[in-house]
């Protein structure tokens, strides 16, 4: 099906033709429709465009209600204030456009079909370490702003720029050279091979890890050989890269059982870590060197910006390659844009990165843009993130000090969740096996919408009392509605939502099925604008919209009539279904019945 105009768009544009009509002089100019209290709609461009034409805006604004023709869409018009436009819509035209809407698998959201490639750059753990609640938000968030923008049509590149390269490696591989059993996956015996889970992968490389830091302290000998080690590593030595390999294979079964925890899919082709832009590093810094981007300073490779200066009022460089001929993170930053602007034909890089990065974010993108890599056609984005606090406001830690684990703190949700779903359960008859899926749906959601319904720049608090509550701004409160819903629609048995445009609307009717209207131009600004709390919060309105609908206007009461039943069905209907979507979008599951 072709996409549904939303009512909004419809009313600018007659409005938009009222005004050219009855205003000629004006040439196009802009209604500035918006959402009102006082009407559904109120056009305020009348008051700027009389200062332009030195006229009286109550006048002019009469003169456009004059030449206004929209019949069937628009049911009053009043003229408000010094020359506001507050707009009626008329209920035909409500109903007929969500019939619209329902009749659709994509529920009339416009697909783009030319749009541009974005390089989306998120969920970047490192190997050899454990994932802690820090890598909670670039894993979430990026998640989200993916399937929002593949929904709308852009074509969309996944990046995982995983920390898979650095002189640390040096200690561990020499470890293990050392100590050549430590990473089998065998019985006690030693004997038969066995498969592996991601916490027995992340305790043998904790382990390890451990182990390799404490020589590598206490034993200068091993120290020297550690370092060496990272000089074969460098040069490409065959049995160090394998050695490397099998840190890196043993942390990604870590990673997946993580990112599965999280009900998120990492597909092994994205994964392009540090290490994935080593033969471009040499070429990167001679291009940067040979155009006069970076110059040599003090030995090392750097570029200045006149806007990046440290106490002493000196400027403080991009440090692009070493004195000592090692290169930096920019060095790897600058050869991954080449790599995704030249290799892949991206039109827009977006990285998910904590905020704490942005300094060196501005600096490489402004690098990039000096060498030509991006341009006014090819753009790059930081979605910065704040931190995740705990509830007395500070980071999130564990109660001894420590960085707190992200599998524990994904499982205590479930289990708290789980808790609830329980309590809930007896009312509706569920299973054992549902009373279990919903609470891990239930309980991954509840840590998803917090952190997505936060100003992604905002610090946020990680409360999972608050967040598996039914009460208020929560997940659980939207997959509640939708699941009430869902009941709504099988205890209707044979009777199924159907449009009945000539059925006036009560006020608690007009406002969902407006509201439902607004979900394709809603996405169309998270996707534009990179902000998917706009989403969430659109969705708990529209929760919010359903429960006074469902308190105020019965559904299934016998007193009904039959073609009123039908209507508010479809009300419900299309209303389960934008909530089912939004939520997957955001990467929650919408359980049927909760």
């Amino acid at each position: 099906m072709a996409p549904v105009t939303s009512l909004a768009s419809t009313v600018d544009q007659r409005i938009a033709d009222a005004l050219s009509a009855a205003l000629p002089e004006a040439g196009s100019a802009d209604p500035l429709l918006r959402r009102s209290d006082r009407a559904d709609y109120q056009a305020n461009g009348i008051l700027a465009l009389a200062k332009k034409l030195k006229g009286n805006p109550r006048e002019l604004a009469t003169q456009v209600v004059s030449a206004l023709t929209a019949p069937g869409l628009i049911e009053e018009v009043e003229v408000s204030g010094p020359g506001f436009l507050n707009i009626t819509v008329a209920d035909r035209a409500i109903i007929e456009t969500l019939a619209a809407r329902a009749a659709d698998d994509r529920l009339g959201v416009p697909f783009a079909e030319e749009t541009g490639t974005t390089v989306v750059d998120y969920a970047q753990p490192n190997v050899a370490k454990e994932m802690h609640v820090g890598h909670l938000r670039s894993a979430v968030i990026g998640a989200a702003m993916v399937e929002i923008l593949e929904f709308t049509g852009e074509r969309v590149v996944r990046r995982h720029h995983i920390g898979d390269w650095g002189t640390q490696f040096g200690m561990l591989i020499q470890y293990l050279i050392e100590h050549p059993h430590e990473l089998d996956h065998n019985t006690p015996a030693r004997d038969e091979a066995v498969d592996i889970d991601g916490e027995t992968a992340m305790s043998n490389l904790n382990r390890l890890y451990k182990a390799s830091r404490a020589l590598f302290d206490s034993d200068e000998e091993f120290k020297a050989r550690s370092r060496d080690r990272v000089v074969d590593l460098q040069a490409g030595d065959k049995e160090t890269l394998a050695l490397w390999q099998r840190f890196v294979d043993e942390s990604k079964i870590y990673f997946y059982s993580v990112f599965d925890q999280l009900d998120m899919e990492i597909r092994d082709p994205d994964i392009v870590g540090e290490s994935g832009y080593n033969d471009m590093l040499e070429e990167t810094c001679r291009i940067l060197e040979e155009s006069g981007v970076a110059v040599r300073s003090e030995g090392a490779l750097c570029v200045f910006f006149d806007d990046v200066k440290g106490p002493d009022g000196n400027q403080v460089p991009l440090i692009v390659k070493k004195t000592n001929g090692g290169y930096g993170y920019a060095a790897t930053d600058l050869s991954a844009i080449r790599d995704r602007v030249g290799n892949l034909d991206a039109t827009s890089l977006l990285y998910v990165v904590d905020a704490r990065q942005s300094l060196h974010f501005k600096m490489v993108f402004e690098t990039a843009r000096r060498a030509g890599w991006l341009n006014d056609e090819v753009k790059a984005v930081q979605l910065a993130f704040g931190t995740v606090l705990g509830k007395d406001g500070k980071p999130f830690k564990t109660r001894e000090g420590e960085t707190v684990r992200l599998v524990d703190l994904l499982g205590e949700a479930v289990e708290r969740a789980t808790a609830v779903v329980r309590e809930k359960s007896e009312k509706i008859g569920l299973s054992e096996d549902e009373i279990v899926t919903n609470g891990k749906q239930v309980g991954i959601g509840a840590v998803k919408y917090a952190d997505l319904s936060t100003s992604a720049a905002r610090d946020y608090k990680f409360d999972l009392d608050q967040m598996v509550s039914l009460n208020g701004d929560t997940s659980v409160y939207i997959q509640y509605a939708h699941a009430r819903i869902r009941s709504i629609l099988r205890k209707a048995g044979d009777t199924s939502p159907l449009a009945h445009p000539e059925l006036s609307l009560a006020p608690a009717e007009r406002a969902l099925g407006l509201h439902v209207d607004q979900f394709g131009e809603v996405l169309a600004e998270v996707a534009s604008s990179y902000e998917p709390h706009k989403l969430a919060a659109y969705l708990y309105q529209l929760s919010s919209l359903f429960t006074t609908f469902y308190d105020q206007c019965h559904v299934l009461s016998d007193d009904n009539p039959r073609e009123l039943v039908e209507n508010r069905l479809l009300l419900c209907d299309i209303t389960a279904r934008t909530l089912k979507q939004g939520l997957a979008l955001l990467g929650i599951k919408a359980p049927e019945r909760l």
